[in-house]
């Protein structure tokens, strides 16, 4: 059964930066898609940034410009390096993985500090 871990959440200062890892049991490169997404206290679960099988990536309106995601093969991982934090990014990230069935990370709550 495959599995994603999350790793790397916790408090963030305003203007600082997070790097959120998730471990897949699976083959991180076996994937039709790969996420990362997020919900904030209140509101609707939102994308933060994709990425497809052959690589293709998209991110959020609200992230852009200051998100990267990213596939490690040898460490079997998927990472989000986001920058420049403010107190609208705090939410709950979690990691998603699709192979035809849908899978979760367990949620990183990220909060961001003014």
């Amino acid at each position: 059964q495959v599995q994603l871990v999350e790793s790397g959440g916790g408090l963030v200062q305003a203007g600082g930066s997070l790097r959120l890892s998730c471990a897949v049991s699976g083959n991180v490169f076996s994937f039709s898609a790969m996420a990362w997404y997020r919900q904030a206290p209140g509101k609707q679960r939102e994308l933060v940034a994709g990425m497809s099988a052959n690589g293709r990536t998209r991110y959020g309106d609200s992230v852009k410009g200051r998100s990267t995601i990213s596939r490690d093969r040898g460490k079997n991982t998927m990472s989000l390096q986001m920058n420049s934090l403010t107190p609208a990014d705090t939410a709950v990230y979690s990691c998603y993985a699709s192979s035809g069935y849908q899978y979760w990370g367990q949620g990183s709550p990220i909060p961001v500090s003014s």
